[in-house]
């Protein structure tokens, strides 16, 4: 595939993987990507996972031809990235690293060498000419890992954005961006929201025409829709009108409460009520939800002195990750000695910005008329 005339695109896709970095679905597997800058130098920029090494060496021997890559430059060094370094350093005898000083101590770690003798060490604003392309590199430390760095090509105006701006999904498939893209951000990058911050600040001075990704596909056209949702995903904005009630329920008295909260949300015009059963929903997009909508329920029942187990997980996941700039509303259930709903505030008490309904629901058992009158209330709150 051809980004430009002089760049292609010589990643993988990987349809066998069943739960990337061994915890999210990813039904339609993942793309690992890298890519070929040809000049009067050629670089390479990034690897891909170990398990197709003949392929990705195969797609790079193709676009090459008769020529040598002079350069493999290294923005991130988690394994799917970086995996085939030494694979591409051992067939390519002439050819130099690029990378920043913590990448390098990263290789040791992996490799057991940093490959002393061929390592170009290079830092903010460093720039390294192929001929007609000009590289820049700008450092994106916890975007995701402290290593990061991105890349900008100012001939072709591309921005090889490293783990920013990925998505789940392999490419020969056809899916929704934003979707995989949300649920990609929030379960891989979201912790490091001021980071991704810092880094969209940089980028708002440059003029980029193409953001070339390590995973996903290569975005062209509309660049601002991308843009825009990624600036709001870093900055903890709400992304979408609604409420989204997130619960777990034992004997199906909690899952009462919740049905007619949605019933009443609904009746009092709320533009979107979204349910998730965290015993039984993909929690990677129950946590994604949570980031896209300004307005959350979370009703559990007590289990053990504390919170049932999927929505602890759930909680952790939120406060994991930094959550802020939301509404919440707490739902609790238990038979003697109620307790989640302090529990959940709690586990969220270093997070920023939350807003807690005056309303919380004590549920002891079952429903009563004093309760319906409650969920009443807490509709109310949430509608304004």
């Amino acid at each position: 595939m051809n980004i430009t005339d002089t760049i292609k695109y010589v990643g993988v896709n990987d349809h066998d993987v069943d739960l990337f970095e061994g915890q999210y679905v990813v039904e339609n597997g993942m793309s690992y990507n890298s890519y070929v800058i040809m000049d009067d130098k050629v670089a390479v920029m990034d690897t891909v996972d170990a398990n197709f090494t003949d392929e990705w060496l195969k797609n790079i021997a193709d676009v090459l031809g008769s020529r040598q890559p002079d350069y493999l430059i290294v923005q991130h060094m988690e394994p799917d990235h970086s995996a085939n370094i030494a694979n591409f350093m051992n067939l390519y005898k002439d050819a130099r690293i690029v990378s920043n000083a913590k990448a390098f101590v990263m290789m040791k770690q992996f490799f057991g060498t940093d490959f002393a003798d061929r390592q170009i060490v290079v830092k903010e604003g460093d720039t390294l000419s192929l001929g007609a392309h000009t590289l820049t590199f700008v450092m994106a430390p916890m975007v995701h890992w402290p290593e990061v760095m991105v890349t900008y090509d100012s001939t072709d105006k591309v921005l090889f954005s490293a783990d920013a701006f990925g998505k789940f999904g392999a490419l020969d498939v056809d899916e929704d961006w934003a979707c995989e893209a949300r649920r990609y951000y929030f379960g891989i990058v979201g912790k490091y929201g001021v980071q991704a911050q810092a880094l969209l600040k940089k980028a708002a001075g440059l003029d980029i025409q193409i953001i070339c990704p390590l995973h996903g596909p290569v975005l062209s056209e509309n660049l601002g829709y991308y843009l825009d949702l990624y600036n709001t995903w870093t900055s903890y904005g709400v992304e979408s009108e609604g409420v989204l009630i997130c619960y777990t329920s034992v004997y199906g008295n909690t899952k009462k409460a919740v049905e007619l909260l949605a019933e009443k949300l609904q009746a009092k015009g709320c533009p979107k009520v979204i349910v998730n059963d965290l015993a039984r929903c993909d929690m990677a997009e129950a946590v994604e939800d949570a980031f896209r909508y300004g307005r959350i329920v979370l009703a559990t029942t007590t289990y053990n002195g504390d919170i049932f187990p999927f929505m602890h997980e759930f909680v952790h996941h939120l406060e994991e990750r930094g959550y802020r700039n939301r509404t919440i509303g707490l739902i609790e259930n238990g038979t003697w000695a109620p307790t989640a709903a302090r529990k959940m505030k709690q586990m969220l008490e270093n997070c920023k910005d939350l807003t807690y309904t005056d309303t919380t629901v004590t549920i002891k058992s079952a429903l009563t008329d004093a309760n319906v009158a409650q969920l009443d209330a807490l509709a109310d709150e949430l509608c304004k």
